[in-house]
């Protein structure tokens, strides 16, 4: 089985090897968590030949007896070897009740360098934060980028190989299928169906099936609108279907949980002031979200490319808001220490009139930080209008940093 290195992580990850604190790899399922954690493994082996590598995954039948942290902790004592260094990877953890009792031991114990991962945030704002605050860090894991896409399926960077990214997103098992719709779609249609069961019901205790599917597949039709619990419980109640607002939020809450979904709040953008209302969502994989709604490229352009520069951004650690401004929206303000950079989508800028709106809206802002108007046009991409850069989609994905 070849492993193929996804440098974006390993990089952020390598340097707090042996230092003491646990490494956290959360994200949803099936985006390429345990196979980071097994390049994780394969390097250690190499730099340190003696090293004792203990190895949990707990979607394997052999592992079906550690239920909790008793059994754990029991089964840790016949692996770690006092006279070695001890590295411990446990993937899926999330699946051991109370894990967090027989980590803190172990980190107190300074018995084993501690590495796992988990497909629920849940598990770091209860568990992990209670037990093990200040003693772990936690890196996201995200379907794949479109430059790993291109690599992982050994495509060029064309229109064609964006729109295969658009189609069926960057879950890295699809390497291995026909990129074709049966077989991809299939296959993610049965990951979407395992986050949503096991992920999402069990874990969330979610009693109200039906309605779960249904908002699910709302959300995925209205990816890059405003969102308003309130009136999403108005209109289901006009359909005849009796659910509460705070239904809705917890719903919408267990599907971020489960990283399927995430949620991307208003600021205001003079004072970067946070609207408590009306929020945007996006799927963590294009694909899943085309697996259920149905894919229809003309219909879903504009979203998919919104969703598309969500993901770049969320690769590249920014923290994410729709901006607001005198009655204007900006899709996209994103912060990292201390930078800021605003981003308008739009499928193709064929007049006038869309020029001077996104471009406009961005001349707008009385700052001096970088502004991007992203789209598919095929020329005069890479122009620079007034300090605002027009990018293609295509480019913009690509770049490393802003």
């Amino acid at each position: 089985m070849k492993i193929i290195d996804r440098p974006l992580y390993s990089k952020r990850i390598k340097p707090f090897i042996g230092k003491g604190i646990i490494k956290v790899l959360t994200g949803q399922r099936r985006v390429g968590k345990s196979y980071i954690m097994l390049q994780l493994m394969e390097e250690i082996k190499t730099d340190h030949p003696n090293a004792n590598v203990i190895y949990i995954n707990m979607e394997y039948e052999e592992f079906r007896m550690i239920h909790n942290d008793q059994d754990l902790s029991q089964y840790l004592k016949t692996q770690i070897n006092p006279a070695k260094a001890n590295y411990l990877f446990i993937d899926e953890i999330q699946d051991i009740d109370h894990f967090e009792h027989t980590l803190r031991d172990l980190q107190a114990k300074d018995s084993c360098d501690i590495f796992c991962t988990g497909s629920n945030a849940k598990m770091l704002s209860g568990e992990l934060a209670t037990y093990l605050s200040g003693r772990y860090i936690e890196f996201h894991i995200h379907s794949l980028s479109y430059p790993e896409f291109l690599l992982f399926h050994q495509l060029p960077d064309d229109q064609q190989s964006l729109t295969k990214y658009l189609t069926y997103g960057g879950l890295p098992y699809l390497s291995r299928l026909e990129l074709n719709d049966e077989m991809a779609f299939e296959y993610l249609r049965n990951v979407y169906s395992t986050i949503l069961l096991k992920d999402v019901v069990k874990r969330e205790g979610i009693r109200n099936i039906d309605f779960l599917e249904t908002l699910a597949i709302y959300t995925a039709d209205n990816i890059g609108n405003l969102f308003s619990a309130n009136n999403i419980s108005k209109y289901l109640k006009s359909q005849r279907v009796d659910i509460s607002t705070l239904q809705v939020i917890n719903y919408l809450k267990a599907l971020s949980n489960a990283f399927l979904i995430h949620k991307v709040g208003r600021i205001e953008i003079n004072g970067l002031k946070k609207f408590e209302i009306g929020e945007k969502y996006f799927f963590e994989d294009i694909g899943l979200r085309n697996s259920q709604i149905g894919f229809d490229l003309q219909r879903d352009i504009h979203k998919l490319i919104e969703n598309a520069i969500y993901l770049h951004l969320s690769i590249l650690q920014y923290e994410i808001y729709v901006g607001q401004q005198d009655g204007l929206e900006i899709d996209f303000v994103a912060l990292k220490q201390g930078k800021k950079i605003y981003v308008q989508a739009t499928y193709l800028i064929v007049d006038e009139k869309t020029k001077e709106r996104e471009f406009g809206n961005l001349l707008a802002i009385p700052d001096n930080y970088p502004k991007y108007v992203v789209s598919l046009n095929p020329l005069n991409t890479g122009s620079n209008i007034e300090g605002i850069q027009h990018l293609h989609l295509a480019d913009f994905l690509k770049k490393q940093d802003f």
